[in-house]
């Protein structure tokens, strides 16, 4: 039996796709574990610039909020709907709110932010923030409808600004909260990650 040194290979069925790069050309880059202590300090911070007397203007966005769903898509398992709801707690106790509006905003945004942290990993920051606009929408909707069923009035068309501001902060939020977790090059031959 002769075997054949010039046999061909078959060549890739058109059904079988070739290998792309990440959406939006971004390329993909190793991360470190997100420090817990990082986690934490972030959402203080998120808490403490929230706290800041800077009046009741509607359309501030909510820095809470938007931590949250940031580390709720990027460390689901460290930061859950229990630590959503205890600041959401810690958040009507400072604002004088409806004990609980808070808590029950932020814990629906938790749970959809989890529901959907798969599918918004795979797109970069800028395609990311349009995905989270309805988040922050409807969490901002929410707020409305459970203050004014608590006998709150309407505080006025710019309210609806707030989402739209969250979710332009979402790119630069993403960069600042990712870059401790960034690798530095390594030079390193030996090392190959």
């Amino acid at each position: 039996m002769k075997l054949r040194a010039n046999r061909r290979r078959p060549a890739l069925s058109p059904a079988m796709p070739a290998a792309r790069p990440p959406a939006g050309g971004a390329r993909e880059v190793l991360l470190l574990p997100a420090n817990p202590w990082f986690i934490a300090l972030t959402l203080a911070l998120a808490l403490f610039i929230d706290f800041l007397p800077l009046g009741r203007l509607p359309w501030l966005p909510d820095l809470v909020a938007l931590t949250l769903v940031f580390w709720n898509v990027h460390q689901p398992r460290r930061v859950g709907m229990t630590v959503a709801f205890v600041l959401g707690l810690v958040v009507d106790v400072q604002q004088g709110a409806v004990l609980g509006q808070h808590a029950l905003i932020y814990t629906v945004l938790s749970y959809f932010a989890i529901t959907l942290h798969r599918r918004l990993l795979w797109f970069p920051p800028l395609q990311q923030a349009l995905h989270v606009l309805p988040l922050f929408f409807a969490a901002q909707l929410l707020q409305l409808l459970v203050g004014m069923w608590a006998g709150g009035t309407f505080p006025g068309w710019s309210f609806f600004l707030a989402p739209v501001l969250q979710a332009m902060l979402w790119p630069l939020w993403t960069w600042l909260l990712l870059a401790p977790q960034r690798r530095a090059p390594d030079p390193d031959r030996n090392r190959p990650l």
